[in-house]
């Protein structure tokens, strides 16, 4: 079995995000894409505007545009008010389903940070890497990043996703009363609306 964890705020969950991770999906013969939305993410300090479970429930709505989609709450915030770490999420996940081939489903920018991350050689361990490029940010050159090759060996390009939705730009839109439609699942919109959020 093959299974992608797909982290990240989801604030709120978008177009960009499902075409992704189908891309992800057909591409890489994925069984099954954890989209897991963060508690608190240790690089990003800024407070996000959605609650955890709010942002849960819009990505649960999200999810049912495929059936290889789960909403998961792997890294729902820790009781002790600690950075959700992704090398923790990826061997918790690893733990439970031993026997799947474990990959972790990121855009460029994310993985140009690597460095930054909480333990990136193990992070490269516990997990193969799909790695996908974003408008403004191509895939990186994996040679010049430093990584041993059987290293580069365990990261996936992939090149063929051409979603331009910016999640700032996007809660601008919703706060000013933009129902988004253009980018937003219907369901999560009405959502939004029904909870009064980005307002």
């Amino acid at each position: 079995m093959r299974v992608a964890l797909f982290g990240g705020s989801f604030d709120p969950p978008h177009h960009g995000h499902i075409a992704i991770a189908m891309a992800a999906a057909d591409v890489f013969d994925l069984h099954r894409v954890l989209f897991a939305p963060v508690g608190r993410q240790p690089l990003k300090q800024e407070r996000i505007p959605a609650s955890f479970d709010d942002r849960l429930a819009m990505v649960e709505l999200a999810c049912r545009a495929d059936p290889r989609f789960t909403v998961s709450n792997l890294d729902a915030p820790r009781s002790d008010g600690a950075p959700n770490y992704t090398v923790e999420t990826l061997a918790t996940l690893q733990e439970a389903i031993p026997e799947a081939r474990l990959f972790n489903l990121v855009g460029a920018d994310s993985f140009l940070d690597l460095p930054r991350w909480h333990e990136p050689e193990r992070l490269l361990e516990v997990a193969e890497w799909i790695v996908v490029s974003r408008p403004g940010f191509p895939l990186p050159d994996l040679s010049a990043l430093g990584l041993t090759s059987s290293q580069r060996g365990r990261v996936h390009l992939l090149q063929t996703v051409h979603e331009d939705v910016a999640a700032t730009n996007l809660r601008e839109r919703l706060e000013a009363g933009d129902p988004c439609a253009d980018v937003l699942d219907p369901a999560v919109s009405a959502y939004i609306q029904d909870h009064h959020l980005y307002r």
